[in-house]
């Protein structure tokens, strides 16, 4: 309790770069990424819902993903806007703490729910004639819980732990959230032992999901290769092609941030590679989908047209009256 209360005041985020010659620059370039994921990732949500042929269980946790990553990056981003505007770089400690939750559910959450897409993945091309019945839609609802349990599990381990450190020196974290690495750097105490905890904790959460993905992926490839029709082969790649580069872009940061020995980290290139997975990151997987997937583009173009065509009939309703 005394270490609760010592800890009661506020921390100060020196940002992404700590000394910041430009701030208007910056701002108006970390407002665009974050105006286009958003837009990206609500269209994306909107379009799965809207259109009937998007309503399978790929597109499902699809959506899924997308609302992970609009949750995502309004954890940072918004703060850091407000951060890059002000003198006051101020979050108070319940703030942090929420921060350091709401970013360790939403990784953690992407962590299953990119593994579980493979294994989706795998179902339809490995097993497609029992694909109806291994991905229903009970089974789809309870992978997503799964995934959102999963990240939250991780948040209410880590988090009221990092918390409890007395943090009796300075309360200047150099980063752009609150995220553990660098909070932890200001605690006035020894944090080695839950370091290497909160190192194995990341590491299992890690390999549970890249198993997953390993084995769906070696499967497919097999499948696949076993195939006489190039038309098939085709299709099957084209279906997996998207999900694997959103993958290896997500799984990639995080292999940096968890797995690599502290050596090979300095707060430079942590800020760096997490601006990449809390800012880029999820602009980056609805371009990716929409760009690589006939059935998002179509659905697109079909919604773009019912808009046209509703805009012209109104504009003919408005001429033909006057």
């Amino acid at each position: 309790m005394e270490a609760i209360l010592q800890n009661s005041t506020d921390f100060v985020l020196l940002g992404l770069i700590t000394h910041l010659k430009s701030p208007g620059l910056v701002f108006a370039v970390i407002f665009s990424i974050f105006v286009v994921a958003v837009t990206a990732n609500v269209a994306m949500i909107m379009l799965i819902h809207i259109d009937s042929h998007l309503h399978t269980p790929m597109y499902f946790l699809l959506s899924q993903l997308s609302i992970m990553d609009t949750i995502y990056i309004c954890i940072t981003v918004p703060k850091m806007l407000q951060d890059l505007l002000s003198k006051e770089k101020t979050i108070s400690f319940v703030g942090c703490a929420l921060q350091i939750f709401l970013y360790l559910t939403l990784i953690g959450g992407e962590f299953f729910l990119l593994g579980l897409m493979a294994y989706d993945r795998y179902v339809a091309v490995c097993n497609p004639l029992r694909y109806p019945v291994l991905m229903s839609r009970r089974v789809c609802v309870l992978m997503v819980l799964g995934s959102w349990a999963g990240g939250s599990l991780d948040g209410l381990m880590l988090t009221p732990v990092t918390m409890s450190f007395p943090y009796c020196g300075s309360r200047d974290i150099n980063h752009f959230f609150c995220e553990i690495p660098a909070v932890l750097k200001l605690s006035c105490t020894d944090t080695s032992l839950y370091e290497t905890l909160m190192y194995a904790c990341c590491v299992l959460m890690l390999l549970i999901p890249i198993a997953i993905i390993s084995v769906s992926y070696t499967r497919i490839l097999i499948t696949v290769h076993r195939m006489s029709s190039a038309e098939g082969r085709r299709k099957a790649f084209a279906t997996c092609s998207s999900h694997i580069m959103v993958v290896s872009i997500f799984y990639g940061a995080a292999f940096y941030t968890n797995v690599l020995p502290h050596s090979y980290h300095t707060p430079e290139k942590d800020k760096v590679v997490s601006a990449f997975y809390t800012i880029l990151t999820p602009m980056l997987n609805p371009v990716i989908y929409s760009l690589r997937n006939r059935d998002v583009a179509a659905a697109l173009r079909k919604v773009l047209g019912r808009h046209t065509s509703f805009h012209r009939i109104q504009v003919r309703a408005v001429t033909g009256k006057s």
